[in-house]
């Protein structure tokens, strides 16, 4: 599931950079190829179908990674940061909070 919401979110993240570079900030881009009005679809409307599919795949972008982010917070076989970690003391014994248990017969110095 995670490989194939990576494999969609790199062929979006493809497009809308196809879909950005084909316009030009300036109102020229590729819409300024079709400058007569006899042409199909016309300068306006090749800008307004340019827009519209970089809000759509920028859009579809956003939300399959909120998708994919929520997928792999709910994977519980890696390794979390919630997890106390566990410390040993000389005498191999696991402690909860890494202080080592003293023994009586230990004279203090």
């Amino acid at each position: 599931m995670e490989t194939a919401l990576t494999v969609i979110i790199l062929i979006i993240c493809a497009l809308l950079a196809l879909v950005v570079l084909a316009q030009n900030p300036k109102g020229g881009g590729l819409a300024a190829g079709f400058t007569g009005a006899q042409q199909i679809g016309g300068v306006q409307r090749t800008a307004d179908f340019l827009e519209k599919s970089t809000w759509t795949l920028s859009g579809a972008l956003m939300v399959l990674c909120l998708i994919s982010a929520g997928v792999q917070s709910g994977d519980s076989t890696g390794s979390s940061l919630d997890d106390p970690i566990e410390q040993t003391d000389e005498a191999g014994a696991a402690t909860d909070d890494g202080a080592t248990e003293e023994s009586g017969d230990e004279a203090p110095e």
